[in-house]
């Protein structure tokens, strides 16, 4: 989609998987409409299932620049749209007056010193004042670690598009970016953001399209290997874990197994390589009383 709009959804299921990024049906959809109609789109999930690879996928397949606002608490408006090279400024002030530009009188000076040139753009300005090549992707990535004042704002700014600064005034983008919101629902996001936006729930992967995402991710490696990892993978979603692995944490285990010479996923060699899956004592520590053997004896039934 380097320089149109997709037509059909299957033309976002191949512009993602020409990216790397296997999307479903459902998921395509959603970013077909989004990208359609112009809205935001809130992709909400458990940590690790892509929310985050959609919006880097869509920026390699538009050539848009990905700008990306990572939340957490304490965010505020400042902070994500602009603020003052002070540094810079004071420079310039000093350099005026000892050429003896200060004559001009002060308000001149203090116009000279709020000045584009001294302005810094943060992601929201700079996604919103973007002027050259595709539509930029706005990624707000983890609203729900945000304040809920700084969702409010950011609802007023998805609003319009348009972003004040006193001293230069009214920045409003020209073409709208393209916006993806992501979130794990450690608190749930406001109704109102939630009607300003598109909406879809990411799920896990099954099973093939988890070996699909493998496969593609490490050319080369026997696909017994890859659906050994991702059966494995599934069932310890399954068990209450306090972080449960993700596609990232699969590929890694993948990896990690290559790296150490197996070629196909046993007791001894998930226990050496626990670490590239899970990433808490506790989790880990649940998972060996459980037992591995039998952990691996479940998942292997699941391949028949």
């Amino acid at each position: 989609m380097a320089s149109t709009d997709p037509q059909t959804v299957d033309d976002v299921l191949s512009g993602l998987a020409g990216e790397g990024y296997l999307a479903d049906e459902g998921l395509a959809t959603a970013v077909f409409l989004a990208l359609s109609m112009k809205r935001p789109l809130l992709l909400e999930g458990e940590p690790g299932v892509g929310k985050t690879e959609v919006a880097k996928a869509l920026a390699r397949w538009t050539g848009g620049e990905l700008i990306r606002l990572q939340c957490y608490e304490g965010l505020d408006a400042a902070q994500a749209l602009y603020e003052w090279d002070y540094p810079r400024q004071l420079l310039h002030l000093r350099a005026a007056e000892a050429a003896g530009a200060a004559s001009g009188g002060v308000e001149a000076l203090e116009g000279e010193l709020y000045d584009e040139r001294f302005l810094v753009r943060r992601p929201l300005l700079k996604a919103i004042d973007h002027h050259d090549g595709a539509r930029p992707i706005l990624l707000v990535d983890e609203i729900d670690r945000a304040d809920d004042e700084f969702e409010a704002f950011l609802l007023e700014v998805l609003a319009d598009y348009s972003v004040t600064v006193p001293e230069l005034g009214t920045f409003r983008a020209e073409v709208a970016p393209i916006v993806i919101v992501t979130s794990n629902r450690t608190r749930d996001v406001h109704d109102a953001l939630k009607r300003r936006c598109l909406y879809h729930w990411v799920e896990h992967p099954d099973l093939e399209r988890e070996v699909a995402v493998v496969r593609s991710r490490i050319p080369g490696v026997d696909e017994l290997l890859a659906r050994q990892v991702a059966a494995l993978a599934a069932e310890l979603r399954g068990f209450g874990l306090y972080k449960p692995p993700g596609i990232a944490e699969t590929i890694d285990w993948t990896q990690a197994l290559l790296a150490l010479g197996h070629s196909e996923l046993t007791a001894d060699s998930a226990s050496v390589t626990l670490g590239a899956v899970l990433k808490y004592r506790e989790d880990a520590e649940r998972v060996r009383r459980h037992g591995l053997v039998e952990l691996v004896d479940a998942s292997h039934s699941r391949l028949g």
